[in-house]
């Protein structure tokens, strides 16, 4: 139905791979400049990993014994989750790097940042890790909608063109990207949707980490829900939205997530009152109710007019 990043990862590793989250010290440009993203709380930076002053390597190390009693793992990737791990003088950002490549079995490190935090002298000092330590380094950026006008409606603090650049700039170190994207953002449509999936399976992306849309109590966008100034399709609509966003998109690119999973007491809003879980069976029968496998409507690259017309 849908390429999961759990296949993408058996496949490059050759055996199951678990992501163990880190906190850094950091913080992001547009908190720094203004008020931050309007869907942004502290807490919804990372509610899986421990304290940012804890050492990279005592964080590693305490999640990773508990995921190998847990699933009996043997190989993690260090996802560097929290705000926009870029956002630090690259040689603090390196040693944090290596830090993590120090601890056993780590086979990847995943960053976490904005598409107007990547520059080519990091991306250089990235690939140059790489080579001598034989450790992947993949990078996820956010962008939450490719729509203008809710980029600014939500203060994201950049627009297309950066994530565009962002992308660009990295595909010749071959860096695997994951994008970050939320379908239901207020103001938001099922156009919005379905151009996301083209523009992504247009670019050099390897995967897409989905998130339906939570609302932290401690959020400037929670004033808006509590106030009514906002309003969120209904979950029928996001199933909608998500199908049609999958079968748009392009058959290789790993889907990592598809709804949120946060703890409950920390949000407004999410997930309309149910368990992920329980919207991933919902989603499961409209994709096998419209016969929609990933990508069946990806027919709008390579020449798409002429494809049509026989030339």
């Amino acid at each position: 139905m849908y390429y999961s990043y759990s296949e993408y990862l058996k496949e490059k590793y050759g055996q199951k791979v678990y992501k163990l989250p880190v906190n850094l010290p950091v913080s992001c440009p547009n908190r720094k400049e203004g008020a931050g993203c309007s869907f942004c709380a502290d807490e919804g930076t990372g509610f899986e990993a421990a304290d940012s002053m804890e050492t990279v390597n005592g964080q590693l190390k305490s999640s990773r014994e508990k995921v190998e009693k847990r699933y009996h793992a043997k190989r993690f990737i260090a996802y560097f989750q929290n705000y926009t791990n870029t956002f630090l003088p690259l040689e603090q950002l390196m040693a944090y790097m290596r830090e993590a490549g120090n601890v056993d079995n780590i086979v990847e490190i995943c960053l976490s940042t904005r598409p107007d935090c990547i520059r080519r002298d990091y991306l250089e000092a990235m690939a140059d890790f790489r080579e001598k330590t034989g450790i992947q380094v993949s990078l996820e950026l956010g962008l939450q909608t490719v729509n203008y006008h809710t980029l600014r409606a939500v203060n994201r603090g950049h627009g297309l063109a950066e994530f565009l650049d962002a992308v660009l700039t990295i595909a010749p170190y071959h860096f695997p990207v994951c994008v970050h994207m939320i379908l239901n953002l207020p103001g938001d449509t099922m156009e919005d949707a379905k151009e996301a999936a083209k523009i992504l399976s247009a670019l050099p992306v390897s995967m897409v980490k989905l998130h339906s849309l939570y609302i932290p109590k401690k959020s400037v966008l929670y004033q808006e829900y509590r106030n009514g100034r906002i309003s969120i399709c209904a979950k029928e609509e996001y199933l909608e939205r998500l199908a049609e966003f999958i079968a748009l998109l392009r058959p290789d690119i790993a889907v990592e997530r598809l709804f949120a999973r946060i703890p409950e007491k920390d949000s407004a809003f999410c997930n309309w009152g149910h368990s992920w879980w329980k919207l991933m069976d919902e989603w499961k029968a409209l994709m096998e109710e419209k016969q929609y496998v990933q990508g069946i409507h990806c027919d709008y690259l390579n020449g798409a007019a002429l494809n049509r017309w026989g030339l």
